[in-house]
């Protein structure tokens, strides 16, 4: 019993070191998903919605042509959540770049 215990051990940890090392070599995605994997200490650059240009929003997912010029029409945005109330884009859409996106605001240069 003991000798099938480490032989289900081993193949295990087999297991997850070709996994690991698989993981590594996959090309990465600019999804929702894999977003949501980046580590917390790691810098995402965020799009601002307020700027990027429609190459850039075309880019993300599920954003084509279309929707980027929608975007792009419906600026200024005072939160990325503008593009659900302002019913820029549909949810599914938001979901997918909600965590890609923000909606930074002009600073006015001459306050004191």
């Amino acid at each position: 019993m003991n000798q099938l215990l480490k032989s289900i051990l081993v193949a295990s940890m087999a297991m997850l070191a070709i996994s690991s090392a698989h993981t590594k070599d996959e090309p990465k995605k600019a999804s929702a998903s894999a977003s949501a994997s980046v580590s917390a200490s790691a810098k995402v650059e965020l799009l601002d919605l307020n700027s990027a240009t429609k190459k850039e929003l075309s880019e993300l997912p599920k954003i084509g042509d279309a929707r980027s010029d929608a975007i792009i029409k419906g600026r200024p945005y005072k939160g990325k959540d503008d593009l659900l109330n302002k019913k820029i884009i549909p949810e599914d859409a938001y979901n997918s770049i909600k965590d890609l996106v923000i909606a930074k605001q002009k600073t006015d240069a001459k306050k004191k």
